[in-house]
């Protein structure tokens, strides 16, 4: 019960200090709030002393930041988040009004993320039934493809193609039910693949466990034991779940934007741009309250599926027989991709050529040309070495600050759920305020979210080791704290955590094209990935290559990032134990042989 209130508390004051932040964005990023109002009522009014101390005087701006932060506090206790700084409306019916669209369209999204998850996991599912998976190599490259195609251009091609030329459904507006199938397609398929890979990637492990082995040969009905499999990894998963509701909630901005929903992230966004705090602030309390809410439902549910052997530390191992390595595939994405950047290196990626524009592929242009006539080959090529190097690097801090943080989930669980609460966008104008804006504003917001997932997973997966029989053995034979942690918790939950981040390495660089594509990240004529579609985007339907070209790499990139990371295993002692193996009690054994 302490730790409980001790918890709550701490999720509480984070939550506070992301509001007081928020309240005070304005005033950190050194702008005047009454000149941004002004351009958000009306752009062609003259920024008159007078008309702006009018302005002043109508939000109270003179009372200051933090005057201005309590009597919002005070409202929000009854009920009122306040009236819109720009459009003088009552804020609470407008973000619950925004919340209600977006938790539908969640909803829809969920759906199609859980058929794309069971489709990647078919195969694995019908094969471990009957103990028929023999080293059975996880889901293939296809879903690595579907992982990495950025959200905005699956959008943009639903809606043109489905929505515009075969009219099969509504492309735009949000008028019922049928406009929600397009943008769920969009924001469901890409997160349904990453579920999927996780998924798969812990199924052999649960098949290889001895329950699965002896219901098998009391010949259960293969469903029934592909069933229990399924609850076995959940688990292990659902953190990560509860994530992708409240990033699909707060964090389809882009998708928003492109069919015209009036969703909370999109709120959240043009509240942001035009310092509108009160309808900032309201959105982004609903967005943190919604992830504590997720996070409570995933942990109810993790107790649910485990039952009492968790608290028992009666649980198997739960790790998947390494599978077969896969040598060609990484060096043959890794070939492809350095090939593709070697010929484009020594091309020009600014050299104009306005007769040669949104010409096709060619010799002279392998990729076309932009609608500017530059080539697109060369542009991809110099902004992979942008785009690669920082996604790169964005990977592996945050893949390094996920483990630190994931090892202490009583003090890193209430920031995972408040960071994940944040979208990309929202982080992005934080960081312009406060660092100001320039290259390293995309790279500091993507990262300063992109670790909470992994957190999340590490966090996951060592509740459950600790709950392991062979670490209850090892633990009574007098192994210590820092020899359990060093010998078998880090072993066995670096690896997976390893693969994850190696999945999500084509999401950190999706991350930083969608700020570019909203303005928020490189800008002309940088040869960035995101620019690069965003740019080629309205010319997507009379020159598809312009954006086919970058999305292709970005596929490849994914693909590359999914084969390398069925090579990270963890590595097994094969030895058998010694009698001098076994250590006598005391806090840091010499030697021990793992046991599981």
């Amino acid at each position: 019960m302490r730790h409980q209130a001790v918890t709550l508390l701490w999720r509480a004051g984070i939550a506070a200090a992301l509001v007081c932040a928020i309240g005070v964005l304005p005033w950190l990023s050194h702008t005047d709030p009454a000149l941004t109002v002004l351009k958000a009522r009306s752009a062609d009014r003259d920024p008159t002393p007078e008309v702006l101390a009018d302005i002043r005087a109508q939000l109270g701006l003179e009372k200051g930041p933090f005057r201005l932060l309590g009597d919002w506090l005070g409202g929000l206790w009854q009920g009122d988040a306040g009236r819109s700084w720009t459009s003088g409306s009552e804020v609470t019916p407008a973000v619950l009004q925004a919340l209600g669209v977006s938790l539908l369209l969640m909803a829809v999204a969920l759906a199609v993320a859980a058929g794309t998850a069971a489709l990647i996991c078919a195969r694995t599912l019908r094969l471990g039934a009957g103990q028929r998976l023999d080293g059975r190599r996880a889901a293939g490259s296809g879903s690595a493809v579907l992982a990495a195609l950025p959200e905005f251009l699956t959008a943009s091609v639903l809606a043109t193609v489905v929505g515009v030329q075969l009219g099969w459904l509504p492309a735009l507006g949000w008028y019922g039910f049928q406009w929600t199938i397009l943008p769920a397609l969009a924001l469901g398929l890409p997160a349904g693949a990453v579920l999927g890979r996780l998924l798969d990637d812990l199924l052999p492990g649960a098949f290889a466990e001895p329950w699965a082995l002896a219901a098998t040969a009391r010949g259960l009905p293969g469903r029934t034991v592909a069933r229990q499999a399924l609850r076995r990894c959940l688990p292990g998963l659902l953190p990560n779940t509860g994530l992708f509701v409240v990033g699909i909630t707060g964090g389809a901005v882009t998708v928003e934007q492109i069919y015209d929903i009036p969703g909370l992230g999109r709120t959240t966004l043009q509240a942001a741009l035009a310092q509108d705090l009160p309808v900032l602030q309201a959105g982004t309390l609903a967005l943190v309250l919604l992830a504590a809410v997720a996070a409570a439902l995933a942990h109810l549910l993790t107790r649910l599926l485990i039952g009492p052997v968790l608290r028992d530390c009666a649980l198997p191992s739960p790790h998947r027989p390494a599978p077969p390595a896969r040598r060609f595939l990484p060096f043959a994405y890794g070939g492809l991709l350095i090939t593709v950047i070697a010929v484009g290196l020594p091309r020009d990626p600014l050299a104009l050529d306005t007769t040669d524009r949104l010409t096709a592929p060619s010799l002279a242009h392998p990729f076309g040309t932009d609608a500017l006539g530059r080539d697109v080959l060369a542009r991809v090529a110099h902004g992979a070495l942008d785009t690669l190097l920082l996604a790169l690097a964005i990977t592996a801090v945050t893949l390094l600050a996920g483990l630190a943080l994931g090892l202490v989930p009583r003090l890193s669980g209430p920031v995972v759920d408040t960071a994940t609460a944040l979208p990309p966008v929202l982080v992005a104008l934080l960081v312009t305020a406060i660092v100001g804006s320039g290259g390293t504003t995309p790279a500091l917001a993507v990262a300063a979210v992109a670790w909470t997932p992994l957190a999340a997973h590490t966090s996951a997966l060592l509740r459950q080791e600790r709950a392991a029989l062979h670490l209850t053995a090892t633990r009574a034979l007098g192994a210590g704290r820092w020899y359990l942690l060093r010998h078998e918790l880090l072993p066995a939950v670096v690896p997976p955590v390893t693969r994850h981040a190696l999945l999500r390495l084509p999401g950190v660089a999706l991350a930083l094209a969608s700020l570019a594509f909203l303005g928020l990240g490189a800008q002309p004529p940088s040869p960035e990935w995101g620019l690069l579609l965003a740019e080629n985007q309205p010319y997507a339907e009379r020159a598809p290559w312009a954006v086919l070209a970058p999305a292709a790499v970005l596929a490849v990139l994914g693909a590359l990032a999914v084969t390398a990371a069925g090579g990270v295993r963890r590595r097994r002692r094969t030895a058998a134990p010694e009698a001098t193996d076994v250590p006598e009690k005391h806090p840091e054994p010499k030697e021990l042989v793992t046991t599981g």
